[in-house]
């Protein structure tokens, strides 16, 4: 399927890329609390208020990631993607594979916290593993954003921060 290539992402694009991020960050930083509050329910205990609260955050910021990055991937099948820079093969297959494996947490996170927390709690173990899973990735994108900024200097950080950049 071909799909159209463009010099850089669209408003929209780059305006869902920041959104997720803010919703993955706030689910990382403030997502124990869930755990903490299922365990208590386990064990028969009270849920600390605080942890009930952010724990219904969590479960609602998560469908927000879901419906957010299905709008994303809508867009990026639409309105493409720019191309990368010119440089090693090898860099041009781990980006596409980093991008792959973001999409990937991004739809399989939530959707794994709805099984789990609904339907299949046993799901809630795979569901944790992919926290430090999706920091590393994390890491590795930014790091090579900067690489891309500060080392190669070739724009590539434009792309995501103006429009058609």
């Amino acid at each position: 399927m071909q799909h159209p290539v463009s010099r850089g992402y669209s408003a929209s694009q780059i305006a869902l890329h920041w959104v997720i991020v803010a919703l993955v960050f706030f689910q990382l930083v403030f997502g124990d609390a869930m755990s903490h509050s299922l365990r208590a329910i386990r064990r028969g205990l009270p849920v600390d208020p605080s942890d009930a609260t952010q724990a219904t955050l969590h479960i609602w910021v998560g469908f927000a990631i879901l419906a957010a990055v299905a709008l994303r991937i809508v867009l990026r099948l639409t309105n493409g993607a720019p191309p990368l820079p010119d440089g090693p093969a090898i860099f041009a297959l781990l980006a596409r594979l980093t991008h792959i494996a973001f999409y990937f947490l991004l739809v399989a996170m939530p959707v794994t916290g709805i099984l789990a927390y609904w339907f299949i709690p046993s799901l809630g173990g795979l569901h944790e593993l992919g926290k430090p899973v999706f920091i590393a990735l994390i890491v590795l994108h930014v790091a090579a954003a900067l690489w891309h900024q500060f080392w190669l200097r070739d724009g590539l950080m434009t792309r995501m921060l103006k429009p058609g950049g």
